[in-house]
């Protein structure tokens, strides 16, 4: 797991109903100066890390954009249920 990952796995862990069916996934981009994230969980919990109108899903990725700072690169985070 990338430090990013970590990141973004101690942020949302907290957050979730079901914290061993929480996972996230670095996926490849087609630019080198971007990182996908991807942040897959039930659906009820999707739904809480999403947030109201988007708020808590902001803040996730403006988190994420400021620990992406060390390595200059862009950051992309996704939420995805199954």
């Amino acid at each position: 797991m990338t430090d990013l990952e970590k990141t973004l796995m101690d942020l949302c862990l907290p957050l979730v109903d079901d914290k061993q069916a929480l996972s996230v996934k670095t996926m490849t981009s087609t630019n080198d100066n971007e990182v996908l994230l991807y942040v897959y969980a039930n659906s009820e919990d999707v739904a809480r890390l999403i947030g109201r109108k988007g708020m808590m899903a902001s803040s996730l990725r403006q988190m994420m954009s400021i620990a992406a700072r060390d390595i200059k690169k862009r950051i992309s985070v996704k939420f995805e249920a199954y």
